[in-house]
């Protein structure tokens, strides 16, 4: 606080001393009105005020801490020269065009003999750059202390210096207990010399990014971790440490792992498949090939042993031969498994004038004894229908149609256009066949000697 022999000091230099000093300085009667500013204030303004016409402050605006305004009557020099008492404050200024600046403000009432405020002195020191830095330095700290990847920082021999949140969470020692430690409190003792490199490489100003490495938890757990650290160097430039940002990379590695092992089973499951299926054309082409030997021995044996027969039983016993290897091709062709019935007919009726059939029905599947059953019984009926029936002439045709009837596949045959039919006073070796082949079967066939044309239905056992 400044006393009257101060004040007189003052009045007798005419400012010339506040004029000289580099901090902007500027002096109040005890009003508050501003009668004196040297031109470090009117910098810090960005503007002249003239004298005696500005009140307590010259600036456009001032702002507490808290961003709100603050009333000129209400601001910090007002309260000196009203309380009589010195007042500091860090205050946010509006200059002139607008632009703002962060001010430490000491303002100190002038008192005569008796104590009375005669006047005032305001300093006002720019400290934007410092609140600039702090402000920096503190958004910087709360993203470290934030961050889910560790962030610590060691010197140049080792020692933690700083362990923020995430060091904790991933590491499980707090900052307390690892700062002061030596780093290799965290590595395995299989890699302690990985450290000396680090800190070679640090020492000649060196990054090193996205090292992936093993460390170690408190509780010894070896974590997969991937390592930044940069070097730390201070004011002059010179490196002082480094600083290590760690990401736990243990859960990817895993993920990792476990994607390589389904990669490499499903690879074993390929090669295993393509050796199966492999192993399944050639059992089903030996079948082929044993099948077609067999029905050709049966075929010479036959043709050796009805030398004597009739040429025209010789030849349907060929045809039958020959509807059986066409069936065993159509079942070794879907690997002996399910077969449809529309391919089981199709493949049956082929050498009969396929144009003349009318073919109709669903998709029902028939297991290879049933297919190879179906197969004969349409042969059968193909010839019967050649020799006697529908297509013994070039008018008539053949309507065939099917559907799954629940416990049996309901197969219609149903011929028009041929010959008138009677019944047969004997029945031909083709009627016996289909008709015992389906009571074997627990099925049935049934043969409807109509005048217009021969009807049969197939009840065909699944």
């Amino acid at each position: 606080m400044f006393t009257a022999a101060a004040a007189d000091s003052l009045e007798q230099s005419p400012n010339a001393l506040l004029a000289a000093l580099p901090l902007a300085v500027y002096t109040t009667d005890g009003e508050g009105w501003i009668n004196f500013h040297n031109e470090a204030a009117a910098r810090l303004w960005g503007r002249q005020p003239p004298p005696h016409r500005e009140r307590w402050c010259a600036a456009v605006r001032l702002f507490g801490a808290d961003g709100q305004p603050i009333p000129p009557d209400q601001g910090p020099v007002a309260t000196a020269l009203r309380n009589a008492e010195v007042v500091r404050a860090e205050v946010l200024l509006e200059q002139a065009d607008g632009a703002r600046r962060d001010i430490a403000l000491h303002a100190t009432p002038l008192l005569d003999a008796r104590g009375r405020v005669t006047g005032g002195v305001v300093l006002l020191e720019d400290i934007t750059d410092r609140k600039r830095a702090e402000r920096g330095q503190g958004h910087l700290s709360a993203i470290v202390e934030s961050s889910e990847d560790a962030i610590l920082s060691k010197n140049l021999d080792g020692i933690i210096q700083s362990w923020n949140k995430g060091a904790e969470r991933i590491f499980g020692y707090t900052a307390e207990e690892a700062v002061g430690q030596p780093v290799l409190l965290l590595i395995p003792e299989d890699r302690h010399d990985e450290e000396p490199e680090i800190l070679a490489r640090i020492r000649r100003g060196e990054r090193v990014g996205h090292f992936e490495t093993v460390r170690r938890h408190k509780n010894g757990t070896r974590l997969d971790i991937s390592l930044t650290i940069s070097p730390v160097k201070d004011s002059k430039g010179v490196i002082i440490g480094a600083s290590k940002v760690a990401r736990d990379i243990s859960d990817r590695r895993r993920l990792e792992e476990e994607r390589e092992r389904l990669h490499k089973a499903a690879q074993q499951e390929v090669a295993q498949r393509k050796k199966a299926e492999e192993a399944k054309d050639f059992l089903l082409h030996e079948i082929r090939h044993r099948v077609k030997n067999t029905l050709g021995t049966v075929q010479a044996i036959a043709s050796q042993t009805f030398r004597t027969a009739p040429q025209s039983e010789r030849d349907a016993f060929g045809a039958r031969l020959r509807a059986m290897a066409e069936a065993h091709d159509l079942l070794t062709n879907q690997d002996w498994g399910m077969v449809t019935v529309r391919d089981i007919v199709t493949r049956a009726i082929a050498p009969f004038n396929p144009a003349r059939f009318d073919i109709a029905g669903d998709e029902t599947v028939l297991n290879s004894a049933k297919a190879l059953l179906l197969a004969m019984s349409v042969h059968e009926l193909g010839t019967n229908a050649v020799k006697y029936g529908a297509l013994s002439n070039t008018s008539g045709c053949v309507a065939i149609d099917w559907h799954d009837g629940g416990k049996c596949l309901v197969f219609n045959w149903r011929e028009s256009g041929g010959p008138s039919v009677a019944p047969p006073t004997r029945k031909g070796f083709g009627t016996n066949l289909i008709q015992r082949a389906m009571a074997g079967e627990q099925g049935g066939a049934a043969f409807d000697y109509a005048p217009d044309g021969l009807k049969v239905r197939l009840d065909v056992r699944f």
